[in-house]
């Protein structure tokens, strides 16, 4: 009979001689294969206790709560097993399953709740989530899975935040998707839970560790795939082919492809970035970056997970961008929303005169033509929006009275304007010659006051004239407050304090003006 590692040996020699020129090709395109957190993964699973057969496999998954699928997003047998596992579970008279998966920012839930039921087609469906863009990987064997729990599934979720590159902040995603798990278990507390995440994730101290902490009693089984020491080790066994292996009594792994087919699909993806990144520019990174930077201005915390003195998980409320090769779904999008013809005509000008839009009814942001001073001041909008939980996207939204909605909007503009500034300190000033006339102010005066924000109110009926007033008083505030900031006479706690006042009960926005108006005059808001 042959040994152990005689039969390693001739069941891998080939793979692994073609495996070497594959895995420098894929350092030489990935330099994070050092990185603590990857080690992790790797060093976490040398060995396993047991060779598993198909009905062991079946028993191990049924008995858990929660199924953690590693997922080697290069690899569409990946995806396919998880489309498979998935249906093997959903059975007659059982549990009901939940679908949660890494490819879909929780951010996109509304869309792919739009998917769900069958409002949106695939093409946009997948336009819409970024699904080439943010992710890149193979479309089809994902979109298979996305239909088999569409079909036998209780429902779908998307799980992961930003920012996916950034390997320093990958411990905030585990908690992140350890609490969206959390959220999904009180809306379903029957269900199976499978969820599909990147492998490197499942380590036991990360997206596990995290869970368990969250859910206690939760039975976890994490389902690895094709981990490569384990695939080695299993190569030995007398056994022509193993399926799966028990690692420990909470982990198995199966084995659906071989390393070189693993990697070869890797490199293969890394080729096509490479040929793909002379297309043109994608500008959401960039937006993403610039609200990253506000926050981290302000101290806003993008990850907590509490509504308090932040905004509950921020980077879950991040705006759908579009960019200029996008115009045609953003103007569809525009037809079937809440904009009647004369909104859509305002929304077309103001991305004529300034080359983006934020529109907070949809938490959509559009950028025809990237000019940094308005991205950044639409940007800030979105952050003054964000830090009140979106309130224009709900539907029992309170509604408020004219003076209400003018004092709203010169705090946005305001806060728009500020955010800009931060970003862009080199933008120019601009203020309506009606403002100035009304207020009766020379070009050097910067005090306001309650009679004449009232004044300035009361003059805006019309929508040009809301726009206008609404949008150059707020500029005159935004200007002030960045002044008294580099002045030393404002903090960065007291701005944030500001973006995170929320201005939807009626009479709010009115106080908060007021109150920066006076504390303006008096020249301390600290």
């Amino acid at each position: 009979m042959a040994t152990t590692s005689n039969l390693r040996i001739r069941r891998t020699e080939a793979q692994v001689h073609a495996l070497l020129g594959v895995e420098r090709e894929i350092r030489a395109n990935d330099h994070n294969g050092n990185r603590k957190y990857l080690k992790d993964f790797s060093n976490a699973f040398r060995n396993y206790k047991s060779v598993l057969d198909e009905q062991q496999l079946l028993n191990a998954v049924t008995h858990a709560d929660t199924v953690l699928i590693g997922d080697y997003h290069a690899l569409p047998a990946a995806q396919r097993f998880a489309a498979s596992l998935l249906e093997q579970r959903v059975q007659p008279g059982d549990r009901p399953v939940v679908l949660g998966v890494e490819t879909i920012f929780a951010r996109d839930q509304h869309i792919l709740d739009e998917w769900w039921r069958r409002e949106i087609s695939e093409a946009e469906f997948r336009e819409r989530i970024r699904f080439d863009l943010d992710w890149g990987y193979d479309w089809a064997s994902f979109y298979e899975l996305m239909l088999t729990a569409r079909e036998q599934a209780e429902a779908i979720y998307g799980l992961d935040c930003m920012p996916r590159e950034d390997l320093r902040k990958i411990g905030a995603r585990d908690r992140h998707a350890a609490h969206k798990i959390a959220e999904i278990r009180q809306k379903h507390p029957n269900a199976v839970i499978v969820v599909l995440f990147g492998e490197s994730h499942l380590a036991p101290a990360h997206l596990p560790g995290q869970l368990r902490e969250r859910l206690p009693e939760e039975r976890v089984l994490t389902v690895l795939q094709n981990v490569d020491a384990l695939y080695w080790h299993a190569a030995g066994e007398q056994r022509k082919q193993v399926r799966a292996v028990g690692v420990s009594d909470d982990v198995v792994c199966v084995f659906n492809s071989t390393p070189l087919e693993k990697y070869e699909n890797y490199r293969l993806h890394l080729s096509r970035w490479c040929r793909e990144a002379g297309e043109g520019p994608d500008l959401c990174p960039t937006i993403y970056n610039l609200m990253d930077s506000l926050a981290e201005f302000l101290g806003i915390n993008r990850y907590s997970a509490h509504n308090s003195t932040q905004p509950k998980f921020l980077m879950d409320l991040l705006p759908e961008v579009y960019g200029p090769s996008s115009g045609d779904l953003f103007r569809r999008l525009l037809t079937r929303g809440a904009f009647d013809e004369a909104q859509i005509a305002a929304i077309a000008r103001r991305v004529e005169e300034r080359g983006s839009i934020y529109l907070p009814q949809a938490n959509v942001l559009y950028i025809h033509d990237f000019r940094m001073s308005y991205a950044a001041e639409e940007t800030a909008r979105f952050l003054h929006h964000a830090c009140q939980g979106l309130p224009r996207r709900k539907k029992n939204a309170p509604s408020l009275d004219h003076a209400d909605q003018f004092y709203a909007a010169v705090v946005e503009n305001a806060l728009g304007y500020f955010g800009s500034m931060v970003l862009d300190p080199a933008r120019p000033a601009s203020e309506d010659e009606n403002v100035r006339e009304i207020l009766q102010l020379e070009p050097s005066r910067v005090e306001l006051s309650r009679a004449q924000c009232e004044e300035l109110a009361e003059a805006s009926h019309s929508s040009e004239r809301f726009a206008a007033n609404s949008q150059n008083l707020g500029y005159r505030l935004g200007r002030n407050l960045y002044d008294f900031y580099i002045a030393g006479k404002i903090t960065r706690g007291v701005l944030r304090n500001i973006f995170l006042t929320h201005l939807d009960a009626p009479g709010s926005a009115r106080e908060l003006c007021w109150k920066l108006v006076g504390k303006l005059r008096r020249g301390k808001l600290a």
